[in-house]
């Protein structure tokens, strides 16, 4: 099989939930027409809620969504090495994860129900390849990037519910606190849950809370997790495209050659209300199919190897350890 792409993050699901929206809507990075041409093999698809009211049925809708994906010609769910299969060649293998707790569970629910709710999205969905905590905000569970906020005593519940499911946990929306407080919490537990920052890049390239800082990112290193390059502008440079590749020299530099991974974060971003952060996306890094200029870009610069690694061995490795 010729060289594919595994991306760890994109929004598809959250779009779809807009009345109207289709999976071959182009003004969308992530939908079917750019995962094709990209070769993308593998789509983890994001079950976003924001904290707040709707934030379970938000969850529960895109559980279902996912769930009609399944039965879309287009689309395989990705288990073990099913992608060799002939009957799968020409299609997209996809598998769901959580971008915020809040998804299953509400700030005012009882973590009983949460639980339930969370059970019922992965008996819809199959299975979840990762689960993040929280996102921009704080939560019941722990602070998001943009807050101060570590882990809550909700949060560790949580942490003790799925420890035994080997359910990753992604640090891409943790504030700094929270990552540090989960890690200790796993370790004073012994619990051997795997870490990965599904869509985030480095802090020391570019000053944002999103991005990872030298610490955690070789924490994650060491303990064989996975950081999937963002390629939204905020995260990447506000003016330089070319940054895109500092951020991978310097994920090498830190040792993360078996841990750097592609979490592109394709979202349909054309009703933003921030009008200061358009364009999201640099020209010729804003759908999937650019997914092939990339690649041929790392293999010039790097080398075959570092390539495969970063478009899909890395990301496959993690998968089968898990």
């Amino acid at each position: 099989m010729k060289n594919f792409t595994i991306d760890l993050h994109c929004d598809l699901l959250y779009h779809l939930l807009s009345p109207g929206s289709t999976i071959d809507d182009k003004e969308l990075g992530c939908s079917l027409p750019y995962l094709k041409e990209g070769n993308v093999k593998l789509q983890v698809m994001a079950i976003y809620s924001g904290t707040g009211a709707n934030s379970t049925s938000d969850g529960a809708k895109q559980s279902e969504l996912f769930s009609d994906l399944l039965n879309n010609e287009n689309f395989f769910l990705f288990e073990g090495e099913n992608y060799k299969n002939s009957e799968n060649e020409n299609k997209v293998g996809i598998i769901a994860s959580i971008e915020n707790a809040s998804g299953f569970c509400g700030e005012d629910d009882t973590l009983e129900s949460g639980f339930k709710n969370l059970e019922a999205i992965i008996e819809k969905t199959k299975k979840v390849l990762y689960l993040g905590i929280t996102h921009h905000t704080e939560n019941r569970f722990g602070g998001g990037n943009n807050s101060g906020a570590g882990l809550k005593d909700d949060g560790k519940v949580l942490i003790d519910y799925i420890s035994d499911r080997r359910i990753p946990i992604d640090f891409a929306h943790t504030s700094d606190q929270l990552a540090y407080d989960i890690l200790n919490y796993i370790d004073q537990k012994n619990y051997t849950i795997p870490i990965l920052a599904s869509h985030s890049n480095y802090r020391a390239v570019h000053d944002k809370n999103r991005n990872l800082p030298d610490e955690l990112a070789q924490e994650i290193i060491k303990r064989k997790g996975l950081i999937g390059l963002n390629f939204i502008r905020n995260c990447v440079d506000e003016t330089n495209p070319e940054k895109l590749y500092e951020h991978i020299q310097y994920g090498l530099d830190l040792g993360g050659e078996d841990a750097i991974a592609y979490g592109a974060d394709f979202f349909y971003c054309k009703n933003h209300p921030d009008k200061s952060r358009y364009p999201f996306f640099f020209k010729g890094y804003d759908d999937a199919a650019a997914m092939n200029s990339i690649n041929s870009r790392i293999e010039k610069d790097f080398s075959t190897e570092i390539m495969e690694k970063i478009s899909h061995k890395n990301a496959l490795k993690f998968i089968e350890n898990i």
